[in-house]
């Protein structure tokens, strides 16, 4: 047999490791590279940040709403785009305090002294709240997670994750099995469907007694939220009990966000006898 004509091996031969019969080794590979990257760094634990990856900074907003000042106002859309321009200056508040409660975070967390990284600031890797979370991290030289997806819009990893801790995923599940894996607290900032859908996944979770560990959710921006989503309408209706919501807090600034916190942490995971050593337990059945 010529070498042309030689077989590849299976784990060689891409048109097999594509195919739906190795779906499965497609799936444990997402699992398994993260996995030993987590080992690799030592990273014991996550505080995750979810929200909208369409927000921008101060300044790029305001350099979008000065664009305006250069068009012909009769222009079709103008006073349309005009006020769109104008919310998304006002809703750039919640990037810069995104990069801020990050920094402070992993200031804070480089500071406790321990064997392995705790709480590192972990996110989707992509831009908005995901890129302001990252750049938080790495404005104070830490480390940080970027759980990239692969989907149509809004794919790519945002310039701030450390590069080897970028991870791209096929499959949704096993992306949101990371993001709750390691995650002792989740700040989830403004956003829309991906933001909800990944809020309401944890708590499910946390309602259902799939996640056991003590895990802290802060949303962020009281009154935000609270026009978008009715909680005390569905306590009110007896579909869930007030306890489901126990473990959520709403935050309306960074000193607010960051004093509860790292109290948190230090209540349930940094008192004596309460700090993991070597690697992390299987806290998701």
């Amino acid at each position: 047999m010529t070498k042309q004509n030689k077989p590849l091996k299976a784990y060689e031969n891409p048109e097999f490791l594509n195919s739906s019969d190795a779906r499965i080794i497609r799936m444990l590979s997402e699992f398994i590279e993260p996995q030993t990257k987590f080992r690799k760094h030592k990273i014991i634990d996550t505080i995750v940040f979810f929200g909208s990856a369409r927000l921008k900074s101060k300044k790029d907003s305001l350099a979008e709403y000065n664009k305006f000042k250069v068009m012909n106002p009769k222009t079709p859309t103008f006073a349309e785009n005009l006020r769109f321009a104008q919310r998304q200056v006002e809703m750039s508040k919640y990037y810069e305090d995104a990069v801020e409660l990050s920094r402070r975070l992993t200031d804070w967390s480089m500071n406790l002294g321990t064997h392995a990284n705790r709480f590192i600031i972990c996110t989707g890797g992509g831009p908005g709240i995901m890129e302001a979370a990252n750049k938080g991290a790495k404005l104070t030289g830490g480390l940080s997670v970027g759980l990239n997806i692969s989907i149509p819009f809004e794919q790519f990893v945002n310039k701030y994750v450390t590069r080897d801790l970028s991870f791209v995923f096929h499959y949704f599940f096993m992306r949101k099995f990371w993001f709750a894996y390691l995650a002792k607290c989740l700040v989830v900032f403004p956003g829309g469907f991906g933001t909800m859908d990944e809020m309401f996944e944890i708590l499910t979770l946390l309602q259902t007694g799939k996640i056991k560990k003590k895990m802290l959710l802060i949303v962020y921006d009281e009154r935000f939220w609270k026009k978008i989503i009715n909680l005390d309408g569905l306590i009110e209706h007896g579909v869930i009990n007030k306890e489901d919501i126990a473990n959520l807090s709403f935050c309306n600034s960074v000193d607010q966000a960051f004093s509860l916190i790292t109290k948190y942490f230090e209540k349930y995971y940094l008192k004596k006898g309460a700090i993991e050593n070597g690697e992390p337990r299987v806290d998701l059945k």
